[in-house]
């Protein structure tokens, strides 16, 4: 139902597209897999409840290094046809089994109502009942910059009405949590200046920190992953002269799985004729025009949109974060080559030198992040 990754060494896997089914390398601690339990055995956990995929990270079972549990953020149910009760499952079980039914409960980043709330909940029990999550444990989940006081508190609902988190259960800004793998002080950046842009499925959030408190946060829903999904499906379509039409899932995995800033190389694909037969089809520019557009889109909003405002609310923390590196956090921040694209089309937007960084493997730094947090917040029970 979900891939668990263990992470005994501390090495961090290769970065790259993420894809539904597994990540390529080991998932690690931003620490390299050692943060000690807190007090009386008190278990760090660092938790992202995505609306695309969740990420749990937590102590092995043995003691040596981290568990990484990934998986989409998904659930469906079906009748056990033996005993008719209803039955559940949940991430890419769910959807590919149940395609047709599956609910991604979070598609705009939190639960908005009482019925996606009892889903995510329902969801994340099953999630923690499958894998040896400790129950004496502090928990850090990572949230979204979003102004919806009543969405973040059906999340908080479902995390602190869960069976983890015994001892504390805690939040922190996605992109603050995702922004710590990223840099080799790791928790010392709580202590720094720096912008963090989050490149995420459903929103677009670029904020500065200033020792942890988050200045300036920017979010739109209209420059997202999501977005560029349902781009790569319309210029699919545009391409192949309207014989081929893929769902937004399809789009998705093409995007992940192909678009590369550095050597991307067109693919084909085959699908089946409704009236019998396949039809072949090679795809070369649908994918990466939809990704150009993206950087673009989120340059702008940067260049144009947030730094005028943040140096008119805080020069000085202006004139000292454009000195440090910026720092690409979310699913996008995955692509390979997307971190020279947004230097490069940045520093010419602004006429100076601009550097930016992610984590190894930005997909799962939220909840690596937040189990750091957790980790020191244990230590100190």
């Amino acid at each position: 139902m979900s891939e668990t990754e263990s992470d005994g060494e501390g090495a961090n896997g290769d970065t790259g597209a993420a894809d539904d089914g597994s990540a390529d390398g080991d998932g690690t601690s931003a620490s390299g897999g050692d943060v000690a339990n807190g007090g009386d055995g008190v278990a760090p956990v660092g938790v992202k409840l995505g609306s695309t995929r969740t990420v749990v990270v937590y102590p092995s079972p043995d003691g040596e290094g981290t568990e990484v549990v990934r998986t989409l953020t998904c659930l469906a149910t079906y009748e056990d046809v033996l005993t008719g009760e209803e039955r559940v499952l949940y991430g890419e079980e769910a959807a590919i089994e149940y395609p047709d039914t599956v609910e991604f409960m979070l598609r705009s980043g939190l639960p908005e109502d009482d019925d996606s709330a009892e889903a995510a909940a329902t969801f994340f029990r099953e999630l923690l009942a499958a894998n040896d999550i400790p129950e004496n444990s502090a928990v850090v989940y990572a949230i979204p910059t979003i102004d919806n006081e009543a969405g973040l508190a059906n999340l908080e609902a479902v995390i602190e009405g869960s069976s983890i988190g015994g001892e504390l259960v805690r939040s922190y800004p996605e992109s603050l949590c995702g922004s710590l793998p990223a840099f080799e002080s790791q928790l010392d950046a709580i202590d720094d200046i720096f912008v963090a842009i989050n490149m995420g499925s459903t929103n677009l959030e670029v904020c500065a920190y200033r020792r942890g408190e988050q200045l300036v946060p920017l979010s739109t829903g209209s420059i997202t992953g999501n977005e560029i999904d349902r781009r790569v499906a319309n210029y699919v379509e545009e391409e192949t002269q309207g014989r081929v039409n893929i769902d937004l899932t399809t789009a998705r995995e093409y995007k992940e799985d192909h678009a590369d800033f550095e050597s991307f190389e067109p693919f084909t694909d085959v699908i089946q004729q409704p009236g019998g037969g396949s039809h072949e089809f090679t795809i070369e520019d649908s994918v990466m025009d939809a990704c150009d557009e993206y950087v673009d889109e989120v340059v702008d909003e940067v260049a144009n949109g947030f730094l005028p405002e943040l140096a008119n609310s805080h020069m000085k923390v202006y004139q000292l974060a454009l000195e440090k590196p910026i720092v690409l956090t979310g699913g996008m921040a995955c692509l390979p080559g997307i971190v020279e694209e947004v230097e490069t089309r940045l520093s010419d937007e602004l006429k100076r030198d601009v550097t930016a960084i992610r984590a190894d493997r930005p997909d799962l730094a939220a909840a690596e992040g937040a189990y750091e947090m957790a980790g020191y917040l244990a230590s100190n029970l």
